[in-house]
């Protein structure tokens, strides 16, 4: 068993998860520990066949952070130290907020799960911004997840991300536009396909009026969706110039969860080992939609190289991690990417892309 499940975990998981997750965050943004966590992890793993090109861009590895964990940006460094191929920091809102009233975190142990209800708690996008500028890497690309504040109708939804992006952009290697959180009223409600068209062609546009140079911008969407309601929602944002999409957000499904009633029924989005089956479900129909159109970039359950590689079977190009690592501790990137590593040698893949559509099931 590993330092982190018999002494690290148990220390954390005796604390309130809100409190517990401050403290390690404040921890990784501390100067000097991203050197400590990159001799201690000792597994940065050069496999060349790892590299994946997507919207435009080259990622060392395709194993990268979820949106959720580090929302202020304070933490690059310790990202790229412990294998990320990438972070994305947020979600981030034009404006500062506090989100929404605490207790807005919880454990289901049980189900290595989380729900959270957090409501994009944000120092708002030039507190994000400044937090970049001086942490930023060579070393990992950078994705800035945004949305629009909570006392913003939809109607006005699309000033908001522009602000967001304007105070971000130089920051970014790729942009998210958030419209999956059910943290935040009405927000899931812009995924209704005409609405998100209108919003992505907006956000586009107006990225490229205000950037120096052509960067990504990606839609985020629900796991709860019917699938017909998905594809119409992902036909309209690539209409619009999405240049990927991210699949999946927090679910508000409690479906065979072993934790107590109690916990299972806070209010918010679940995320971890549950969500796995209806994420990669997801990714199939999106795969077997879209084809090789766009990247998928896949979230929710991965925990293991296992489930990483199953998700890349089913049609991601690139994966994200969150709640496994509050379950299975920090190596947890590098433990994925070496055992990718060894799944390429073993299957023959000469690049890991060729997986994308090989016995998509």
């Amino acid at each position: 068993m590993s330092l982190y499940s018999t002494c690290v975990r148990p220390a954390l998981f005796a604390l309130e998860p809100e409190r517990a997750h401050d403290l390690v965050m404040g921890t990784l943004a501390y100067p000097g520990v991203a050197g400590a966590l990159g001799r201690l992890s000792s597994a940065s793993v050069s496999d060349k066949r790892l590299r994946i090109d997507a919207f435009g861009l080259t990622f060392e590895n395709p194993v990268g952070l979820a949106a959720g964990l580090d929302k202020q940006g304070t933490a690059l460094k310790a990202w790229s130290a412990l294998g990320f191929g990438a972070a994305e920091i947020g979600t981030v809102t034009p404006r500062p907020q506090p989100g929404n009233p605490r207790p807005r975190l919880f454990r289901l142990s049980e189900d290595e799960a989380l729900i959270n209800r957090f409501g994009f708690n944000s120092v708002g996008a030039t507190g994000v911004a400044r937090n970049l500028g001086e942490r930023r890497t060579s070393h990992m690309r950078v994705g800035i997840n945004v949305g629009r504040n909570k006392d913003t109708s939809n109607d006005r939804a699309v000033d908001d991300y522009v602000a967001a992006i304007q105070a971000l952009h130089s920051q970014a290697d790729y942009l998210v536009v958030n419209v999956s959180s059910p943290n935040t009223s009405g927000l899931r409600d812009l995924q209704q396909s005409r609405q998100l068209g209108e919003l992505v062609k907006e956000v586009v546009a107006r990225t490229h009026d205000v950037a120096a140079r052509a960067i990504p911008v990606l839609v985020k969407l629900s796991p709860d969706m019917t699938d017909a309601d998905l594809l119409g929602a992902v036909d309209a944002a690539i209409e619009a110039g999405a240049a990927g999409i991210i699949a999946t957000n927090t679910t508000l499904s409690r479906e065979g969860l072993s934790a107590s009633r109690s916990v299972a029924s806070e209010s918010g989005g679940l995320s971890g080992a549950p969500l796995r089956v209806r994420a990669n479900a997801v990714c199939r129909t999106l795969f077997a939609h879209l084809g090789n159109q766009v990247p998928i970039i896949g979230v929710g359950g991965i925990d293991s190289a296992a489930s990483a590689y199953e998700r890349i079977r089913s049609g991601a190009t690139l994966i994200q991690l969150y709640s496994g690592l509050i379950y299975h501790g920090p190596t947890l990137a590098n433990e994925i990417v070496r055992g990718l590593s060894h799944l390429l040698k073993r299957d023959g893949f000469s690049h890991l892309k060729e997986a994308i559509g090989v016995d998509v099931h």
